[in-house]
């Protein structure tokens, strides 16, 4: 019995003590950010026809489908083009100041405003990444993504490395921040734009309030307790997201497995033969029929498909054949961008993916980026080695807006 206390205790105080898996968490921001940032840039020339007033699914039947369904979108709140303008800037802003790292708490949050925005208020856009892309948006916001890899992480050491000098460091950016989100928020609720349902605008205000509590409470000086009692209530919402995506990544592709094994073409060997034959999946029609014309390479990626999926989420405890199969999803995802043409598809799938990365490979990535960018900078010459920074969390995601 008191061994399984300890257990418990230890489990208890490993999930409220520290925000777990900081640089998984770094890779499906990042993962996910440019994803995002990539349609949009993508799309950029046909943003009016797809999400626009130009477009065939004009304000009014979206207005009809978001009254029936109380998605979330911004989009409803005028149906001028000025606004739709903004939106599409502020979803382009906000996704490459999340890919940054840049107050990653307050850009988690427009981030996930400016998906749901553009997504619900046309939603016979896109493909099956569009749905991961949707619901990773919304558990970003309660994730610590920026403890590692971000201008955040860089600008907590420098004000560390200020304060053991003595140095007080204000900070103007977060309160302006705070201040304007919440006097949209008090604009939008009282003019009564919010037709959906009540979790989106909800999750906005606990947010908002969220975010001014930490901000004043990481300022006191009296006491410790406050900021201890809000890091630990943050670190279980950073955990149980990551839990979450991890879960979610699981079901994705054991439901994907299992229906494919019902089917009859999946049985046979034959099913992957006939997408490389469709039109609006052969960007290179060339390569597709090099590879549909190898009976046995069909046969290898049909069979090969349905036994990744369906044994991928019976491999998580055993880490070496884990990290076996996960290599071979991500090189299926890339073969599908390639081969299919569906690239933004298989990139939020590969970030999802990633938070199944090990700590030490993605340590050594990081390591490996930061001396080709120490050589980049330094005009090709000699530089120092950069040592990974600890896997630890690091002391801004305890106080600010910069987590």
């Amino acid at each position: 019995m008191n061994r399984f206390s300890l257990s418990v205790s230890t489990a208890i105080a490993r999930v409220t003590e520290s925000a777990l898996g900081p640089y998984q968490s770094a890779v499906v921001r990042i993962g996910f950010s440019a994803t995002w940032l990539l349609f949009l840039v993508r799309e950029f020339p046909h943003r009016l026809e797809l999400y626009g007033p130009d477009g065939p699914w004009d304000w009014e039947l979206a207005r009809q489908l978001i009254d029936s369904n109380g998605a979330f979108t911004a989009l409803m709140w005028s149906d001028g083009r000025g606004w739709f303008e903004a939106v599409y800037a502020l979803a382009l802003l906000s996704s490459a100041l999340l890919l940054l790292g840049w107050r990653t708490r307050a850009m988690s949050v427009l981030f996930m405003v400016g998906v749901l925005s553009l997504q619900n208020r046309s939603v016979f856009m896109g493909d099956g990444g569009d749905n991961v892309l949707h619901l990773m948006s919304i558990y970003l916001v309660f994730m610590r993504c920026g403890q590692v890899w971000s201008l955040d992480a860089r600008r907590a050491r420098r004000e560390q490395a200020a304060r053991a000098r003595g140095e007080r460091v204000p900070d103007r950016v977060g309160p302006v921040l705070w201040a304007a989100a919440g006097f949209v928020l008090v604009t939008v609720t009282v003019a009564g734009r919010f037709h959906s349902e009540w979790s989106i605008p909800a999750l906005l205000w606990t947010a908002w309030v969220a975010q001014g509590l930490w901000w004043a409470v990481g300022r006191l000086r009296k006491s410790t307790e406050p900021r201890i009692l809000l890091d630990v209530i943050g670190n279980i919402l950073h955990n149980g997201a990551l839990v979450v995506i991890m879960t979610e990544a699981c079901l994705i592709y054991a439901t994907a497995g299992w229906y494919k094994i019902q089917g009859s073409r999946w049985q046979d060997g034959t099913a992957v033969y006939y997408p490389l034959h469709l039109d609006y999946f052969s960007p290179w029609p060339a390569l597709a029929d090099l590879l549909a014309g190898s009976g046995t390479m069909v046969l290898l990626a049909t069979y090969g498909t349905v036994i990744v999926q369906v044994a991928f989420p019976f491999t998580l405890f055993n880490r070496r054949l884990k990290n076996v199969l996960l290599a071979l999803m991500m090189v299926e995802h890339a073969v599908i961008a390639v081969v299919l043409g569906l690239p933004f598809f298989s990139l939020a799938m590969i970030a999802t993916d990633a938070v199944f990365l090990p700590t030490p490979f993605l340590q050594r990535l990081g390591g490996w980026a930061a001396r080709a960018r120490g050589r980049l900078f330094s005009g090709g010459g000699r530089t120092a080695t950069a040592k990974p920074p600890a896997q630890e969390e690091p002391e801004h995601a305890r106080v600010g807006f910069t987590a």
